[in-house]
């Protein structure tokens, strides 16, 4: 192995606070710091053993935290668990995180620049909201917040920034997600219904795995059927078309997850069995451009298939050399794409898809999601009864990727030098787009956004100009053009009208009317 070390997983652990008392608030580096103890505990070495391992932690590496503000996170984790490493890193938020930190940490133990590596994540977004609530901020006991950190705000479109997007109102997940299920949909000329049954089934699919699962959020509690998530109700409203609720990510859990990492050598020195090592294969991940405006297409996601097809490259795999899968699932459109570009069937995977039950049942652990995934891959794979896994870990909106593999069996060379991906991909052609645009114009893809009463709130459209075919954005110009985009049954993606600069205002205006007509 050219004087490499073999990286490998020997602990892994989790916890849930299902309670949402104030009392009971536990924050999230108390939760990650309970998570890393027990994934200590789950080498099942002796005690001394243990005492010592811990003491060999020389890497902490932590997903960022949407909960609460930490001056310096890895650092005071480090503190708490009485150990000076060498390597601390703080993550930049996004799901795809878990997986990046993971693969960056089993790259530093095969260049022996770790002895063992820490790599945590964690969330108390429903013990905060319970705080809030009750008026109880900062939580009682909590650590002091930086002040001078900038809060995640997840509902308000203007943390962005001034762009294209903010003033159309639109570039949260809630929103852009939508706007390649509608592209999806159109470019398989499958019907609105089809589409929802569709997605109905595959999160039903979804939630029966989180029923069964001790650390979902929905543990225990029935599995919501396809005909419930698939049908808006009082319980079950439209967020964007052609996402109700139950088919977005349930963000309000108290969830944390570790794995730690070392070599196979130090393994053997501190006497962990070998029945709990898991071989990382090798990772890779990008990223499409943060502005989906700038993107190929609303049908498939470049990131997605180049961060598969690499980590499966890296690793020496085939994709049919995986057993099985867990694709991040905030909204149904990811492992849809997932699926696709392996070539396995959406409503009848070959192979699992799924080992946590997804964000809206499992609960969408902030950035952390993936980290619980790759915790219950490596239990999977102890089993014995699947050899390789992979675990697709995905962030904004469909923006960043990163996908890592797994097996019970080595590789037959030395862990990846590097991530072979570029950070941003920049060689997919992409149409140009007008910020101000006039003009007969068809609709490439888009969304409505609802009211929390049930009422069409806003039109999200995508369009391309039939004079130049440049893109833009706009919003509805009117109330008839916004009851059909809203319209549950017929596709509105290929149809014609006008776009117009909004009098007055910088936005464009579409409209299907001939008042939108120039």
């Amino acid at each position: 192995m050219s004087g490499r070390s073999i990286p490998i997983v020997v602990g892994v652990g989790d916890i849930k606070n299902r309670s949402q008392k104030v009392e009971d608030a536990v924050e999230p580096m108390q939760l990650m710091l309970q998570a890393t103890l027990n994934a200590i505990k789950d080498t099942n070495l002796p005690e001394a053993q243990a005492r010592k391992l811990q003491a060999s932690i020389d890497s902490v590496s932590v997903v960022a935290t949407w909960t609460w503000n930490y001056p310096d996170l890895p650092g005071l984790l480090a503190e708490k668990l009485s150990v000076i490493p060498e390597y601390k890193a703080l993550s930049d938020h996004g799901g795809n995180s878990p997986a990046k930190l993971f693969d960056e940490a089993a790259r530093r133990i095969s260049f022996g620049e770790s002895k063992v590596a820490v790599v945590t994540g964690g969330e108390a977004l429903a013990s905060l909201a319970a705080c809030a609530a009750a008026k109880k901020l900062p939580p009682p006991g909590w650590t002091l917040p930086d002040k001078n950190a900038r809060t995640v705000t997840l509902s308000d479109v203007t943390r962005y920034g001034e762009n294209l997007g903010t003033i159309h109102r639109i570039g949260l997940p809630i929103h852009v997600y939508p706007l390649y299920e509608a592209g999806f949909r159109a470019h398989r000329n499958q019907t609105i219904q089809d589409n929802n049954t569709e997605s109905s089934k595959l999160y039903a699919d979804f939630a029966k795995v989180a029923e069964k699962s001790s650390l979902a959020w929905n543990y225990e509690q029935p599995a919501a059927s396809a005909e419930f998530i698939g049908t808006v109700s009082e319980k079950n409203r439209m967020i964007c078309t052609p996402y109700p609720l139950l088919m977005n990510a349930f963000n309000n859990i108290n969830l944390a997850g570790t794995c730690i990492l070392t070599s196979t050598e130090y393994a053997k020195e501190l006497g962990i069995p070998e029945s709990r090592w898991i071989y990382p294969l090798g990772g890779a991940g990008t990223s499409d451009s943060s502005n989906f405006w700038e993107r190929p297409n609303y049908h498939s996601s470049p990131s997605i298939s180049r961060s598969l097809d690499s980590g499966l490259e890296v690793s020496g795999l085939q994709k049919d050399d995986i057993d099985i899968y867990d694709f991040y699932s905030c909204f149904p459109i990811v492992p849809k794409l997932a699926c696709m570009h392996l070539d396995l069937s959406i409503p009848k995977p070959s192979k699992p898809i799924t080992l946590l039950g997804g964000l809206t049942s499992f609960g969408g652990a902030g950035n952390n999601y993936s980290m619980h995934a790759l915790t219950e891959m490596v239990r999977e794979l102890r089993k014995g009864k699947a050899r390789n896994g992979l675990v697709l870990a995905n962030g904004g909106s469909l923006t960043y990727q990163h996908v890592v593999c797994l097996s019970s069996q080595p590789r037959k060379s030395p862990y990846p030098e590097k991530n072979p991906l570029p950070a941003l991909l920049n060689d997919e052609s992409t149409p140009i787009v007008d910020e101000h645009a006039e003009g007969e114009a068809v609709i490439e893809t888009y969304t409505v956004e609802f009211h929390r009463n049930g009422k069409p709130l806003r039109g999200h459209i995508v369009g391309r100009l039939l004079g130049n075919g440049h893109r833009f954005l706009a919003n509805e110009k009117d109330e008839a053009t916004l009851v059909q985009l809203a319209s549950g049954t017929k596709e509105q993606i290929g149809r014609k009208g006008w776009v117009s600069r909004e009098s007055g205002g910088r936005r464009n205006l579409f409209s299907f009317g001939q008042t939108g007509k120039l």
